[in-house]
């Protein structure tokens, strides 16, 4: 009965991060390479693409946690419109200071950060890399293919 407990009230001090006080809601990829370095549409019969963002910035809400102990994960969701399998995108990201660098598959979240929350606000520039398997893809016509990856934040007791 305490191991029940103790997993629902770990449960509810994980929560999703605001972060629609970030710069920019929506972000374009400028620059999507084939596996030979080239871009994707001048490399042929191309398998692989890496989608360079270059650096996200991010304004997240942590005025309900300033002054508490906390870690703080990158979130990728578990189902991406268009894609078969979790295996075939891999999102790499490095932080500017703040947050650690790291990578994550659909379905996974990592640390990025822990310790006390300094305050209301806590801001950081990920440099975001998508590393897609174009054999995974199956998009609808003029469907783009994308996702919105998010930050959650777990309190410690």
């Amino acid at each position: 009965m305490a191991m029940l407990l103790a997993a629902a009230t770990a449960a509810q001090a994980v929560e999703r991060l605001d972060d629609s006080a970030s710069p920019r809601s929506r972000v374009r990829a400028p620059v999507v390479l084939g596996e030979d370095g080239r871009p994707l549409q001048d490399s042929r019969n191309a398998t692989r693409a890496t989608v360079r963002f270059g650096r996200v910035d991010y304004k997240l809400s942590t005025a309900r946690h300033a002054g508490r102990t906390a870690r703080i994960y990158y979130v990728v969701p578990a189902a991406i419109p268009g894609l078969r399998s979790p295996s075939g995108l891999r999102v790499e990201w490095r932080g500017s200071g703040l947050f650690a660098d790291g990578s994550a598959m659909p379905g996974e979240r990592r640390l990025v950060w822990s310790g006390v929350v300094p305050g209301p606000w806590m801001t950081e520039g990920l440099d975001l890399t998508f590393h897609v398997d174009l054999r995974q893809l199956q998009l609808r016509p003029n469907e783009p293919f994308g996702f919105e990856s998010y930050f959650e934040i777990e309190i410690s007791p």
